[in-house]
Order: C-alpha cells, then structure tokens, then sequence
C-alpha cells in the first residue's frame, strides 16, 4: 500500500471527513463544497483521510487547508505491486474462507454484508500474520478461493480475464481494511460519496461505533456504471460460435458493476443518514436500496455576495458568447456542446462558445473535442480556455450551458443564476429545478433559462438563439435566478443544515 499521513493529533477529532479523488486535489465541485463546508463551520474539527489512485496523478493541492483541519492523511488505492515479492505461502484456510463468503456479497449484490462480517473481516485484511495482501496475490489458499469463485459465479467466462479482474477489483478493499485500523477518534465519520471512500465509512461505523453520516452529490454508482460502459479498456469478448456466452454486457463490466453496487449497498446500509442534493437523487438512494426513513434533502448553497460584483458588471444586453463550465471529460458530453454552437452559428455568425475548465483529466477525449472543432470550422467560433475565475468570467456571458449526460445539482447553474446570467442545461440532476423552480412558490418565481434533452444539438441551438435574441427577456430570465438563488440557495442556510446534522450526530440522536 502506498500511504502518506501528513499531520495527525491524537486527540478527539469532532469530523473525520472520507474523501475520494476530491479535496484538496482536485478544483472545484465537490472539492469547493468540501472547502466551503470546513470553513463555514470554525466550531468543528475536521480531519480528511484523502482516497485516490495512484501518487502520479496528484501533484500540489489545489486548497490551503482552514485552521479547524487538525488532521490529513493520504492513502493510494492503485497500490504499488512491485515491492511485493512472489512468494509461495499456504494462508490461512479459515480467514480465506471468511473473505470467500464476504466476496460472495459482491457477486449477488442484492443485500448488503451483514455487520459481523464487515468487522470480521476488516479486522484479519491485510493485518500481517493474518491475510495480507501477499497472501492474497501468492497463496495457495487465495488460489482455491479463486477458482471456487470463478466455478461459482462465472464458469463460462475466461478463466484469465476473471483471474486479473478479480486481482484488480479487491485489492484496494486491503488498503481500506488497513485504514479502518488505523482510524483517528472522530466523533462523526462523514463520506462525501458512496464509492471506496462510502466503503470505508461503513468500516468505520463498524469497527469505531460512531455515527456515520453520507453525502451524495451525484449517485456514485451510476456516474460509475456509465464509465464503465464507454470504459475502452475492458475489452469485450464476444464470440461469434457461442454468442449465447456473452448476451448484452461483457461480463467483466457486470463484475465491476456489481462490485460498486455492493460498496454502494453497504455504505447505505451502515449511514446513520443519507444526504442528497435534491429529491430525485433522495429517490434515487432509495431505488437503490438505502432506507428511504434514513435519506433527506440538504441542498448545496453558494455565497452569493462572492457574485454581487458580477451582477452588477452585467451588460444591459446579451453578449453573444455562451460559456460552458466543467470538466473536458465524456460525462460533460462536450462534444454535443460544440455541436449546438455550430447550430447557432446559423443564426449568430460571430457566437463563441466558451470552454471554462481543466483539460488535463482525459488527454484523448481533449483531442478529439479539438479534432470536432476544427471539422466542423468553428475554430474561431469555439474556445477552450482552460480554467478560469468565474467571478469574473460571468459579465461576459450571454448565456451558462451544460450538456451533460449526468449531474447532480451544478454549483455553475446557482454562481450564473447569482450573476444574473440565464442558464440552459440538459434536464439531469436537479438542473429543471433549478432552473424552472421546485413545485410552489420557488416555480412561481418564474423560468431561469431553458431545459434541453440530453444529447440534442438541435435543441440545445434553438434554445440559445431563443435566450440571445430577445434582450428584455434574457433580462427578465437573469433577474428571475438572481432571485431563487437568493431566496433558495445560500450559503448560511447550507451551514445552518449541516451545523444542525452535526450537532444530532454528536449529540446522540436517536434518528431510526
């Protein structure tokens, strides 16, 4: 395991925060949440424990850590085989047989591990002289858990492929389990996702007893599930003689599906309570088998002072540019973003479609955006501008557009609705709520901005055009989200919500 622990106190932590491939790394997102709820909340103490990959992929953190961060630690999942000498070993029949039973909970995945279980096991995994990752990669005892498995649960896959995905899949549970021993003494354990990070917060409720609260800000396993569709690396083996072997998906996609589903399932399972963003994903969380009387609704907030300036700088008409904040990753769906801005070039020769975000995640799928670009002649009309302070790209824009095929409720949409700038996005997530308002008072207060399907460059360009060419309205539509985002979405009653679920966690509340 590669592991990193920066600073750590012994004394009681009030929070200890899990943290997957965000904060402090990572800008932007779920990181400014994180940042903006250990800020908002001086009274707390906080420590991180920092999941990520591999050590490559994380240079300087992108945050300076506020005073109340008492505590850091950082532990890479993607761990280091090579130090790992190949070694014969028998290993301990009786704990293999305990990890056989627990693997067979990622096979079914339709209930979640049973308590003892989880502390049974995240007790001997990778424990030296108990079951270590070395006895897992060179025991004889591994092999016949292995082959066990595979007769059990996918004989007629090939016995390679399952032999290196099953290597693949479990062994970051041996990092998690060593970090479950090693836990600080927090008060609250708090996962920021399902997902590793919502793993080890249900080892941590197990094996601390403290309360366990978790925060979805988009639904981990289905953000997962479509990486996995469009993964390239997971070759399918479809095999023209037999191809009754191979219906639908390839079976290494279904054994990595099912295993977030089980990390999901368990993390569900062992949260005290359930935070989503917006009722849809509450609805989600409880499809997906988190018990519906342990979920609530906690929107995010945003400081909506930061943007009194750039509403103010606003111009008295529409500028003719349409900004895109996000990620340049298949999940923002940039490429259905340049399309549409070649659609409403038709109309607006000199429309620019701004892209405002970091490019450094997906080297391929920048280059084939830039490849789209220039295809399509829109070299002078698209940009990608990297990343950006959106305070001050605000008065710029005509117009905030996301085309995503998943979010959950995008900070982006409330900062341009802050900034008095109309929105247009993909109905995913909460963004027709935001946009169009929640059923009541909050809808009342009239449209932000449009709603177009996912995937629709059609649409997505007539309702660009629609935004841009009449002035009073776009007007009109900037007032109406400066306005519900002042009356829904800021900050201090984010911080009164969380201020508030705190306090219960600590104090004992008896929430079931």
């Amino acid at each position: 395991m590669s592991s990193k622990r920066l600073m750590h106190h012994d004394t009681d932590v009030d929070i200890c925060l899990l943290l997957e491939g965000t904060y402090p790394y990572v800008r932007g997102g779920v990181s400014s949440w994180v940042h903006q709820i250990i800020s908002g909340l001086p009274e707390y103490t906080f420590h991180l424990i920092f999941l990520g990959g591999h050590p490559d992929f994380y240079d300087k953190p992108a945050y300076e850590f506020p005073d109340n961060v008492v505590g850091f630690e950082m532990h890479y999942l993607l761990s280091d085989k090579g130090h790992l000498k190949p070694s014969a070993r028998r290993g301990k029949s009786k704990l293999f047989q305990t990890w056989s039973r627990f693997l067979s909970f990622f096979e079914k995945n339709n209930e979640p591990i049973p308590d003892q279980l989880l502390l049974d096991v995240s007790a001997f995994l990778g424990k030296d002289g108990q079951l270590t990752m070395s006895d897992f990669l060179y025991s004889r005892a591994s092999w016949e858990v292995i082959t066990e498995r595979y007769f059990a649960s996918a004989p007629k896959q090939s016995f390679v492929d399952y032999f290196w995905t099953y290597r693949n899949i479990y062994q970051p549970i041996f990092i998690l389990s060593t970090i479950s021993q090693n836990l600080p003494k927090a008060k609250v354990f708090h996962s920021v996702s399902t997902g590793y990070a919502g793993f080890l917060g249900a080892l941590a409720k197990q094996r601390m007893g403290s309360p366990f609260l978790l925060t979805e800000h988009g639904i981990y396993t289905k953000e997962r599930k479509i990486d996995l569709a469009q993964a390239s690396w997971i070759k399918d083996t479809h095999n023209a003689i037999d191809i009754s072997m191979h219906k639908g998906m390839d079976h290494t996609r279904k054994t990595w599906i099912s295993f977030f589903e089980q990390l999901g399932l368990s993390a569900y399972n062992q949260a005290d309570q359930i935070i989503a963003l917006f009722e849809g994903n509450r609805q989600r969380q409880h499809t997906d088998g988190a018990p519906s009387d342990r979920t609530r609704v906690i929107v995010n907030g945003i400081s909506t002072e930061r943007f009194h300036a750039a509403y103010e700088k606003r111009p008295d008409s529409p500028p003719l540019v349409v900004g895109l904040v996000g990620r340049v990753v298949p999940i923002k769906d940039i490429k259905t973003f340049i399309r549409t801005i070649r659609g409403a070039v038709e109309a607006f020769p000199t429309l620019e479609g701004w892209i405002i975000g970091p490019k450094e995640e997906d080297p391929n799928y920048v280059h084939e955006c830039e490849l789209l670009i220039e295809s399509l002649g829109l070299k002078n009309n698209v940009k990608m501008v990297g990343s950006k302070n959106v305070v001050d790209i605000m008065p710029q824009l005509g117009v905030m557009m996301l085309t995503s095929i998943s979010e959950a409720q995008p900070l982006v949409l409330l900062e341009a609705m802050a900034s008095g700038i109309p929105c247009i996005a993909t109905e995913v997530g909460a963004c027709r709520e935001i946009i169009d308002g929640a059923a009541g008072e909050d809808a009342a207060l009239g449209s932000a901005g449009e709603i177009i399907p996912i995937a629709s460059p059609n649409e997505g360009a007539k309702a660009i055009i629609k935004v841009l060419s009449d002035k009073d309205a776009w007007l009109r539509a900037g007032n109406v989200g400066k306005a519900r985002v002042m009356k829904y979405y800021d900050e201090p009653m984010m911080y009164t919500a969380y201020r508030n679920l705190y306090k219960e966690a600590i104090d004992g509340r008896d929430w079931i």
